[in-house]
């Protein structure tokens, strides 16, 4: 594994230098960087434009400039990066470790999303493979698939920041409109847990019942200015999350990994009433480590309660407590929401990522950056959204017809063990080439999101760069791109591995 490393390494480092080259000699002959001094009335433009081409080395030949690029870029590796400065004189690298902090939080965000829902809806429609909910999961996942980016993204400035923030000014729902939402939610769940028509009427007339409830009782107590979840509601999604992590890991059969799980539910509520104090204004270091607290916590309660059972009691906790410690990230978020309503009544911004000289407590702060962060994310997520539904969707139809599936059933076991134990885990492999493909090309394809929304990011320095000629942040931006994209194939030839061990040998 060693070697075979060491050479894919030593191939992208000639793939990343031949592009380089390439990248750079492409923008330097795209157009004329002293265009707007040559027009220029200013009685002082012989001495700009003297200047620029003494801050941007013009008199240099290009292989010249190239070198003097490369060998600081080089200096990265070993922490002297030397990225040269733009041509107003500014270091390129300050202005990439901005552009680069901005939207690394935008993508990792929208990836994520994409994984988890595309991954879910896949298995779904796989598993319902040509019912009615696979027909319009399939159709939905092509017209995302096809969306043009920046015609979403205006439709989402009009109805998710215009018409909300006019609509959170003074928020109430209809009746109707209740009732519609009810009936439409309702026969989205019923659609994906199927069954037959006496199920199907439940879940759907349960689900429907229980959002017209939950709407109404949130207009009355004006829950949308004044949200919060509270220990009970916390609670209810501990334990939810804990019960599906048993069901879809071991089955409430095992107790050793029941009792893991529910020590974890257990130590992180108590845990949410011993360190309130500490989180109702905390900092970003604090709150990493409580989480770490926590992950530890759930991986001893693991180790010491698992038993024969211990990895998968383990992998449950783990995944137990993160979806406790986001809840409990949800609830303080919440209820910072009236007062940074009065901060910023019309919270959801069409342009930028954070509302400058923004002072506020460290979760209005959090609210501030988290609510900017909506729209461009959704507009990522569902373009990547249908690429990896269809994707896990052709997988596991794929692994379900293979010969160690039909044995699994064959033996008796359950068909939540044959999807996840057996079929879920090899779907998977595929799967991570797409994932470490598409992180990279999200970093690429967010220039037109950012431009729209108005973020300064990678997009808006690459944009920037490429309109004034400018080779310096134009080069800063292949650089994160492509060794993003080196270092996620890598890691994706190891998930190989570990996906399917036959691939070590």
């Amino acid at each position: 594994m060693t070697r075979f490393i060491l050479r894919r390494l030593g191939i992208s480092a000639l793939v990343l230098l031949g592009g380089s080259v390439l990248m750079f000699v492409l923008t330097i002959n795209s157009g004329d960087p002293l265009q707007d001094l040559r027009e220029s009335n200013d009685p002082n433009r012989d001495n700009l434009i003297a200047q620029r081409i003494t801050t941007m080395g013009l008199d240099l030949p290009w292989y010249q400039r190239y070198w003097q690029w490369l060998t600081g870029a080089a200096g990265c590796l070993v922490g002297r990066c030397d990225l040269g400065t733009n041509r107003a004189g500014v270091e390129v690298s300050s202005m990439l470790e901005n552009a680069a902090s901005s939207t690394l939080r935008l993508v990792v965000g929208a990836t994520l999303l994409a994984i988890v829902a595309g991954v879910f809806f896949g298995i779904l429609t796989a598993i319902r493979q040509y019912s009615g909910f696979d027909y319009v999961v399939t159709f939905f996942a092509f017209l995302f698939f096809s969306l043009p980016v920046f015609w979403a993204a205006v439709l989402l400035k009009e109805y998710g920041a215009i018409r909300f923030n006019d609509w959170i000014a003074d928020p109430s729902v209809s009746t109707l409109t209740t009732i519609l939402i009810g009936l439409v939610l309702g026969f989205v769940v019923q659609a994906a847990l199927g069954g037959d028509l006496r199920r199907r009427l439940m879940t759907g007339g349960g689900t429907a019942l229980f959002v017209v409830v939950a709407i109404t009782y949130f207009d009355a107590v004006d829950w949308w200015r004044r949200p919060a979840l509270g220990l009970p509601v916390v609670a209810l999604v501990s334990i939810g999350a804990g019960a599906l992590m048993v069901a879809l890991t071991s089955g409430f059969g095992n107790r050793r990994v029941v009792r893991a799980v529910g020590a974890t539910v257990g130590l992180g509520l108590v845990s949410y009433l011993a360190f309130g104090g500490v989180l109702a204004d905390p900092t970003w270091p604090i709150l990493f480590g409580l989480y770490a607290v926590a992950v530890v916590i759930a991986l001893a309660c693991g180790w010491f309660l698992g038993g024969f059972s211990r990895r998968t009691a383990m992998w449950a906790s783990f995944v137990t407590a993160s979806v406790m410690a986001g809840t409990v990230v949800m609830d303080k978020a919440l209820g910072a929401w009236a007062g940074y309503l009065q901060l910023q009544p019309r919270p959801i911004s069409t342009i930028g990522s954070q509302t400058p000289n923004f002072d506020g407590t460290f979760w209005q702060d959090f609210l501030d950056k988290g609510t900017q962060l909506i729209l461009p994310t959704v507009v990522l997520t569902l373009i990547s959204l249908a690429s990896y539904t269809r994707y896990t969707r052709a997988s596991m139809l794929e692994v379900l017809e293979q010969d160690y599936v039909r044995t699994a059933r064959a033996k008796g076991l359950s068909e939540r063990e044959v999807i996840s134990r057996h079929a879920f885990r090899n779907a998977l492999i595929p799967l991570t080439t797409i994932v470490a493909f598409d992180f990279a090309g999200l970093i690429g394809g967010a220039v037109i999101t950012e431009a729209v929304f108005g973020w300064k990011g990678m997009g808006e320095l690459f944009r920037t760069g490429l309109t004034q000629v400018d080779p310096g942040p134009v080069m800063a931006f292949f650089l994160v791109t492509g060794v993003a994209a080196v270092v996620m194939n890598m890691l994706a030839d190891i998930s190989y591995a570990f996906l399917d061990p036959r691939i070590r040998r």
